[in-house]
C-alpha cells in the first residue's frame, strides 16, 4: 500500500511540472514486448525552436503556452493570407463605396468624368485619355436591363471582382450599342428574347466603361452616352425611369480599399449581402474561422483584433512586393526590361494552368489596377488594349521624384486609337498630385512634339528641361512614382515585339 501511495504521488508530481519540465518522456519509458522501431521524422522533439519561438511538448502532447502559440500563430496566416485572396473583394466594395460617396445610387446614376479624371479623385491607375463610366447595379430586386451606348469599351466585374461579360467594341454588340440583361444569382424565371444575357454570380456588380474623345474633345463622346445610357428592372422595361449622371470630374473621393484592419470590416460586409456560393469555399472558410461568416455578426476580442491588425500590415507589405518586385522574371515584357505586364501569362483569370489559381499574379494586379477583362489581357489586334507598367529606370532603381528621366518612342507607335503616359504615387497607385492638373502625356495631347523620323522623347521629372515643356509629366520630390504606358486599339508590332518602348533613362 505504501509503494502504491508513493507511486501515484510521484506520478502526480510529474504530471503538474511536466508543462514547463518535460518530466515524463518516452525515452524513458519501459521497453514493452510490442515495441518496434519508430521513424524519427513521424515524431516531435520535446523542444522545438520555431519563427514563432520555442515550442514545448511532453512526449508529442503540446504545452498550454505553445498551444496558444500555434493558435495565434494560425489566425495570423489565416489572417494574411485572406488579405490576399479577398483583395478583390475589398477593391471592388472600395469602389461601391466610393461611387455612393458622391451620390452614385444602385440601379438609377452613372457617375461619368465628363471633362476627364484627373488626380484629385482616387482610382487605381486610372487614365486621363478617355471619357470613363461608371454605375453600381444591384440584382436582389431580379434582373436588371443595360441599354449600352455605341462605341465604348467596356466590362462588367461582380462584387467579388470575378469577369461576367464584355461589351462594347469587344462583346457582343460590337460597339454598336445594345440591350444587355443582367440575371442574378440562382435566377429561374423566363428571359426575354432581344438581349445579350448575362449570370452574375453576385448581386452587387460594377458596370464600367471608356468612352473615347474625337480630336482631343469629350463633348461628343459625353452626349452620345448620356443619349443612349439606360439602367433598369426587367419588370420596368415597359416604361423605364430617367437615368441620373453624376458628373466625377473634378471630384474629391475615393475608390481605393484600406490597407488596415477596417478591410476585414468591409470583406465583412460582402460575406453578410452575397450568396456563399459566388465565391471560393476555401477562402469563406479561412474567414469563418478569423469570425467573418454570413448570418454572424463579426466582433472580434481584442486578441483575434490585434492579429488581425497585425495581419493586414504584412498582407498590405506582401501585396506591394508583389507589385514592386515581383519574383518571376516572366513578369517583364523584355529580358532586362523594366517594362512589366499586370497579368502574368496573359492570363485575366489568374491561372497558371487550367485549375491551377495563381493568387501572385492576381495580387500582383488587383493591388495595383481595377478591371477584369479578357480584352486587358488577349491578343484582340486593334480593339482592346494592352499595358506596360514601369517601377524603375534603366538600372533597376526606383523612380525618384527628385530626379530627370527621360523616355525614348520608337517611331510607328503601334495604338490605333491613342497611346499615353501616365504617372502614379506608389503610395496610393492613383495618379500622382502635382501641379499639373492631368499628369500624363499621349498623342491626344496637344503640342506633343514627334522627332523627324516619328519618334517620341518623353521626359520626367520635378522640373520641365528647357525645349522640352510640351513632352514632360512632372514628378514631386521626395515621392516615389511609377507610369504606365497604354496601347488603345493594340497593333500587331506590340505583340510580336518588333516594336518595344525605350526604357526610362536617368538624366545626368
Amino acid at each position: 500500500m505504501k509503494n502504491l501511495v508513493k507511486t501515484t504521488t510521484i506520478l502526480a508530481t510529474a504530471l503538474a511540472c511536466s508543462l514547463t519540465a518535460g518530466i515524463v518522456a518516452a525515452k524513458d519509458a519501459p521497453k514493452m514486448k510490442m515495441a518496434t522501431p519508430i521513424p524519427a521524422d513521424i515524431t516531435t522533439p520535446d523542444t522545438v525552436e520555431s519563427r514563432i519561438g520555442t515550442l514545448k511538448f511532453n512526449d508529442g502532447f503540446p504545452t498550454d503556452e505553445t498551444v496558444q502559440k500555434v493558435y495565434d500563430n494560425l489566425a495570423f496566416q489565416r489572417g494574411v493570407q485572406t488579405f490576399l485572396t479577398a483583395l478583390p473583394g475589398g477593391s471592388m466594395e472600395a469602389f461601391r463605396q466610393g461611387l455612393a460617396s458622391v451620390g452614385v445610387n444602385d440601379n438609377q446614376s452613372v457617375l461619368m468624368f465628363e471633362e476627364l479624371l484627373d488626380s484629385r479623385s482616387l482610382f487605381l491607375t486610372g487614365n486621363t485619355e478617355s471619357i470613363y463610366s461608371l454605375a453600381w447595379v444591384d440584382l436582389k430586386d431580379g434582373p436588371l436591363v443595360f441599354e449600352v451606348p455605341p462605341d465604348v469599351l467596356g466590362f462588367i466585374d461582380d462584387h467579388w471582382f470575378q469577369y461576367v461579360a464584355d461589351f462594347g467594341r469587344v462583346g457582343p454588340d460590337k460597339g454598336q450599342g445594345g440591350k444587355y440583361l443582367l440575371l442574378p444569382p440562382g435566377y429561374e424565371g423566363d428571359v426575354p428574347e432581344g438581349y445579350f444575357v448575362y449570370h452574375s454570380k453576385t448581386y452587387g456588380n460594377l458596370l464600367f466603361w471608356r468612352g473615347f474623345m474625337k480630336g482631343g474633345n469629350p463633348k461628343s463622346a459625353v452626349a452620345e452616352i448620356k443619349k443612349y445610357t439606360r439602367v433598369y428592372r426587367l419588370k420596368d422595361a415597359g416604361n423605364p425611369p430617367p437615368m441620373k449622371f453624376v458628373n466625377g470630374s473634378g471630384k474629391v473621393f475615393n475608390t481605393i480599399g484600406p490597407n488596415t484592419y477596417r478591410f476585414y470590416e468591409d470583406i465583412d460586409k460582402i460575406v453578410q449581402y452575397e450568396p456563399n456560393e459566388s465565391f471560393s469555399p476555401d477562402t469563406l472558410g479561412q474567414l469563418a474561422a478569423l469570425g467573418i461568416e454570413k448570418g454572424k455578426t463579426f466582433n472580434p476580442d481584442s486578441r483575434m483584433k490585434k492579429i488581425l491588425v497585425e495581419a493586414a500590415e504584412v498582407g498590405n507589405a506582401t501585396a506591394r512586393a508583389l507589385v514592386f518586385k515581383y519574383p518571376d522574371k516572366d513578369v517583364a515584357f523584355y529580358p532586362g526590361s523594366a517594362w512589366f505586364t499586370g497579368f502574368v501569362g496573359g492570363n485575366y483569370e489568374f491561372q497558371s494552368q487550367p485549375g491551377v489559381d495563381n493568387t501572385d499574379a492576381m495580387v500582383h494586379f488587383i493591388y495595383y489596377a481595377t478591371g477584369i477583362t479578357p480584352a486587358m489581357a488577349l491578343k484582340l489586334v486593334g480593339k482592346g488594349s494592352q499595358y506596360a507598367a514601369a517601377v524603375t529606370d534603366s538600372r533597376g532603381q526606383r523612380l525618384e521624384g527628385s530626379k530627370t528621366y527621360k523616355l525614348h518612342m520608337p517611331p510607328n507607335i503601334p495604338a490605333r486609337d491613342f497611346w499615353s503616359f501616365t504617372v502614379y504615387d506608389n503610395q496610393t497607385r492613383s495618379m500622382l498630385q502635382t501641379d499639373q492638373k492631368f499628369p500624363s502625356i499621349g498623342n491626344d495631347k496637344k503640342g506633343v512634339v514627334s522627332n523627324s523620323d516619328g519618334s517620341v522623347d518623353v521626359w520626367f521629372g520635378p522640373v520641365a528641361p528647357k525645349g522640352h515643356e510640351s513632352n514632360w509629366v512632372q514628378t514631386v520630390p521626395g515621392k516615389g512614382w511609377n507610369v504606365v504606358m497604354r496601347l488603345y486599339g493594340p497593333e500587331e508590332a506590340w505583340f510580336n515585339k518588333t516594336w518595344r518602348p525605350g526604357e526610362i533613362e536617368p538624366v545626368q
